[in-house]
């Protein structure tokens, strides 16, 4: 009997993490003779190394010149009499992972393949040590590029976000968050603010592959070309499949979450850590959809690449394990009777002004104006940015009036282009994007009169208890349907102007299509 046909006779019944999420489960390797005092297994059967080479080696005489550590794996593999297709079934490793490694193709595997082609090829303490040594020479920076990948250039400055953008640069730059997820309105500045942490970390030093989804705001100038952003594109659609095919394939027993271990998800996963490897970087997911990703694969994916850091950006969170939910709020607005000109809405706002009618001086009436318009635009940056854009045909005071009238009116971007139109659009369908109950307090908190109101407020008028009715105000906040007010006596919420609107807008279409 071969020491082949031995190893794979090996019961499996404890679990082992694989590279891809997949998990074989198998007992340590029983030991033959002198195993674990020696690097060599017995006398190799010669019809077994023939049959190896002819099974899995059919361009055995073109292969490429292989690295350290593949020559090595070949060498242990051939020694014993292995196919690539048995070492692969022991190590749970991919037969194109392997093949890749011992032709050259890759020369930096990670630290968790390495133990499992160890543990399959029942190597001893010296062998082991060997081929660990070879693989760690294998990778002196792990990286597949000349200059570490760089996040797109922004567009425009970034105004009255260092706050927001200092957070989640301490936290991802230190690894204390590998999964932070930005949500808010549409057109709050969720791009934006990823774009702001993404450079400050690589000005830190840290590469960044940015991938954007399709429908996402572009506002910013990139290549999109190459073999880094092809990499992060395979594996961000791998991660955001549909439900139905991560479902179908875990019914076929596919995919990190089956036992199987898809080909294609190995695959984009694989091409990812053999360019990162175990070094810190950010991957930028724009604009992901809504559904929650294919939990498997992600944790695959962050245990495939240690050092990689997640930051997405959407329009509502996964409420996934792990993940850091971060709500992005509309900017702050003048309160009455405040110096108008030092809050961050205004500031914001001006600066679209001075954009569309540049040398714009602003007048104490001005600012005055400006203010009004910021509270009743709530401070979103979208908001701001669109009804700035009016002022090409009319003045602040006519602004006021239109506004005054209709804060929905002007809320598609007098220019045009891509994304206009994408606030009416998210603040016509944010109900349907809630829970039933969701729905119902945030119709009831529409039609009521009063402009703030607390947990206390909601549990009398919900008639839940406490937690019920947190839970649902919690679904109001995070969906950007409410926003929150910390103060001296405690927590205070209100909807903003823009949301009320549109949802009694949407009360008296539903009440004159029943009619």
């Amino acid at each position: 009997m071969t020491a082949h046909t031995t190893a794979r006779s090996a019961a499996h019944t404890s679990p082992h993490d694989t590279p891809y999420g997949t998990h074989g489960a198998r007992t340590p390797f029983t030991p033959l003779g002198t195993h674990d005092t020696h690097d060599t297994h017995g006398t190799p059967d010669p019809r077994g190394t023939r049959r190896a080479q002819d099974a899995s080696d059919p361009d055995d005489g073109a292969v490429r010149e292989a690295s350290r550590v593949g020559a090595l794996i070949r060498g242990h593999r051939l020694r014993i009499g292995m196919t690539q297709r048995e070492l692969a079934d022991l190590s749970t490793i991919s037969v194109r992972a392997i093949r890749d490694l011992e032709q050259g193709k890759a020369r930096r595997p990670r630290p968790d393949t390495v133990r499992l082609m160890a543990d399959a090829l029942r190597l001893g303490p010296r062998a082991r040590a060997a081929l660990e040594a070879a693989a760690q020479q294998g990778r002196p920076g792990a990286q597949g590029w000349t200059e570490p990948p760089a996040p797109p250039t922004a567009l425009h400055a970034i105004l009255d976000r260092d706050a927001e953008a200092g957070l989640l640069e301490r936290e991802l730059g230190a690894g204390a968050e590998r999964l932070a997820h930005v949500v808010g309105l549409g057109g709050v500045g969720k791009t934006r603010l990823a774009l702001e942490v993404a450079d400050r970390l690589h000005r830190a030093g840290m590469p960044v592959l940015w991938h954007a989804f399709p429908g996402a705001a572009a506002d910013y100038l990139t290549s999109g070309e190459g073999a880094v952003p092809a990499r992060a594109a395979a594996v961000a659609a791998r991660l955001c499949a549909t439900a139905d095919r991560a479902s179908a394939e875990r019914t076929a027993g596919h995919g990190p979450a089956g036992g199987g271990g898809d080909p294609q998800d190995a695959e984009a996963v694989s091409a990812l850590a053999e360019l990162l490897g175990d070094r810190p970087a950010l991957l930028v997911l724009d604009g992901a959809p809504a559904a929650a990703p294919r939990f498997g694969l992600l944790t695959a994916l962050l245990r495939a690449c240690p050092g990689l850091r997640l930051l997405v950006t959407s329009d509502r969170p996964w409420e996934i394990p792990g993940e850091r939910i971060f709500l992005l709020s509309p900017l702050a607005v003048p309160v009455e009777g405040a110096v108008a000109s030092a809050a961050p809405a205004v500031r914001v706002f001006l600066d679209h002004v001075r954009r569309v009618r540049p040398g714009f001086g602003a007048t104490s009436a001005d600012l005055e104006r400006a203010a009004w318009i910021c509270r009743r635009l709530d401070g979103h940056p979208g908001a701001l940015a669109a009804a700035a854009s009016w002022l090409v045909l009319c003045d602040l005071d006519a602004l006021c009036q239109s506004l005054d009238a209709d804060p929905a009116a002007l809320l598609d971007h007098l220019g045009g282009g891509e994304g206009t139109g994408r606030l009416r659009a998210a603040l016509h369908a944010l109900p349907d994007r809630l829970t039933p109950g969701a729905r119902g307090l945030l119709e009831a908190l529409c039609a009521g009169a009063d402009d703030a109101f607390t947990l206390t407020g909601i549990t009398a008028l919900t008639g839940r208890d406490l937690p019920g009715s947190g839970r649902l105000l919690r679904e109001l906040l995070i969906s950007g349907a409410v926003r929150a007010a910390h103060e001296v006596d405690g927590a205070h919420f209100r909807v903003p102007g823009l949301v009320r609107t549109a949802c009694r807008a949407r009360a008296v279409v539903s009440v004159s299509a029943a009619s």
